[in-house]
């Protein structure tokens, strides 16, 4: 099977695709910025439907063209963090500020159905904290996703800080998956506060992959931090540990 998985160059978001050689598509998130947007690139591509789509953070980077991706492609089944209420949710980005279109465009897509069609060769499951119980802001409910495709696995963690990643890291099959994880979306960007230094206790990843526009938020500095725990990848003739879509542009992984 041929699957090609890409960490797209949307800046200071996240916007990860999936497209099967069946033609079915899944997306992490939909950031976008001027030169990329999910909106536009799929449906260039001949995609009018998106068969899972999962939102691993209900911040605006990382659903903000979700109003323009719905209006043209069909979205069939939506993973998310389902420990938060609509209401809840409402209450909890009125801390910041009105309802933006792209939340509402979120809010209004909330009781879409978990129903996925299939993947051949891709296996993925879901792992998340309980917003009340655990916490209550939107980066440590983040939603992680581990993706298996021909048998290569990815973790993508959303924005996930600290304390939430020490949290998860009590249940024994979260432990579990992150021993064979070969390429490890940093959490929040690259950020300090989503790095977690007991993770790696569990895994050794192949490479550490930031989505970020262009030095922001010290990212830079976590590059050599994080860099320490991965085995590193050829890539442009060299040996790399950390790659980023703001140094080497879209990320792609043919499967």
């Amino acid at each position: 099977m041929k699957i090609k998985v890409k960490v797209n160059n949307v800046g200071h978001g996240l916007c990860i695709s999936l497209i099967h050689e069946n033609g079915k598509v899944m997306l992490w998130d939909c950031g976008h910025n001027e030169d990329c947007r999910p909106s536009v690139f799929l449906p260039r591509s001949g995609i009018s439907e998106i068969g899972i789509f999962f939102v691993t953070n209900y911040d605006e980077d990382h659903i903000s063209d979700l109003p323009e991706l719905r209006r043209k492609l069909h979205i069939s089944t939506l993973h998310r963090n389902r420990s938060i209420s609509k209401e809840q949710l409402i209450s909890l980005k009125r801390q910041s500020g009105p309802i933006s279109p792209a939340m509402q465009s979120m809010l209004d897509m909330y009781n879409t159905p978990v129903k996925p069609p299939e993947f051949p060769s891709v296996t993925y499951s879901c792992y998340y904290n309980n917003y009340e119980t655990d916490f209550v802001d939107s980066n440590n409910i983040s939603l992680v996703t581990f993706l298996t495709c021909n048998g290569y696995k990815f973790i993508i963690p959303g924005d996930l800080e600290k304390p939430g990643w020490e949290k998860l890291l009590n249940d024994t099959n979260f432990c579990r998956e992150l021993q064979d994880v070969k390429t490890f979306i940093a959490s929040h960007h690259g950020r300090e506060n989503g790095y977690c230094e007991k993770v790696f206790e569990h895994c050794c990843p192949d490479v550490v992959v930031f989505s970020d526009a262009s030095i922001k938020h010290e990212t830079q500095k976590m590059s050599g931090i994080y860099a320490r725990h991965a085995r590193g990848i050829q890539f442009g003739g060299r040996t790399r540990h950390v790659l980023s879509t703001r140094q080497d542009g879209a990320l792609e992984w043919p499967l």
